[in-house]
């Protein structure tokens, strides 16, 4: 109920917990063991997630790796709404790779006959943190953001346009419909994974139609960082009054063998959908 990916992004998950509080920690990198250390103190005036009590522990993850290899957690502090942990949560990784990579750290209710609740985040950019800084520091709490901002770095090159449909009869009555074609260019300066490199695809829909008759997606490029598409998605049918309640949605996805692994993602509309 829990997983590490519906953690994440997933609103499911989230409850109706008001976020309030703040957490403390300070971060360190150690050169001679080549490891992030994430030494994280207490937390105080938490939100109470049932009864008064919360049994509060933290969780990070260093994005845009979002799996199970990048969740590191604390141990939980039952009946604590000022709960302290003392624990240094390690990453193993060169500083060069601390580039493009944020560090999630939220914090959580555990409850163990039904679903953890949310119970607030901070977001540190590594890449302009200052390393000199190992002292610990007092963090605001704050509401899970909107899943779109949590993009795994880089950009994407597209182009879009309405094409008439040739086959569709211009009398009767019946409106024109057209085609909507969208150009996947490119996808340029990901963040690297674990292993160094990126198997890349693009997944789209154009909603509100999020059934597989509207999923479309490229190939995959292995082993690049700046991966080369050049493909052409095309939904037909689509009329003048369509596209304003529509919204296309581009997901950057990590292939592996048995799974994939969301990187990012943008929506476009016209506003209105």
């Amino acid at each position: 109920l829990s997983g590490s990916l519906m953690s994440l992004y997933s609103e499911g998950e989230l409850g109706s917990v008001a976020v309030r509080g703040c957490v403390q920690f300070s971060l360190r990198y150690d050169p001679a063991k080549k490891e992030l250390q994430v030494h994280v103190l207490r937390c105080r005036e938490l939100a109470e997630a049932k009864k008064q009590r919360s049994d509060p522990y933290i969780k990070t993850y260093l994005l845009p790796d979002k799996s199970n290899r990048s969740k590191r957690k604390t141990t939980v502090r039952k009946k604590s709404l000022d709960p302290i942990f003392n624990e240094t949560l390690k990453y193993k990784l060169e500083k060069r790779d601390l580039q493009g990579r944020t560090l999630n750290l939220s914090v959580w209710h555990h409850d163990s006959l039904g679903r953890n609740l949310f119970l607030g985040e901070v977001e540190i950019a590594l890449g302009t943190w200052d390393w000199a800084n190992t002292s610990p520091e007092w963090f605001n709490l704050q509401p899970r953001r909107c899943p779109w901002a949590l993009g795994g770095g880089g950009g994407m090159c597209l182009a879009w346009q309405v094409a008439p449909d040739p086959s569709c009869p211009t009398g009767g009555g019946l409106p024109p419909t057209g085609e909507l074609h969208i150009w996947v260019k490119d996808a340029q300066s990901l963040i690297p994974l674990q292993s160094g490199t990126v198997d890349a695809f693009v997944q789209c829909y154009v909603l509100p139609d999020d059934s597989k008759a509207s999923r479309q997606k490229t190939r995959v490029v292995k082993r690049s960082l700046n991966p080369l598409f050049n493909h052409t998605m095309v939904y037909d049918g689509f009329q003048a009054k369509d596209l304003a309640e529509a919204c296309a949605e581009f997901t950057l996805w990590h292939h592996e063998a048995f799974s994939k692994r969301q990187l990012g993602g943008i929506r476009l509309s016209l506003g209105t959908g």
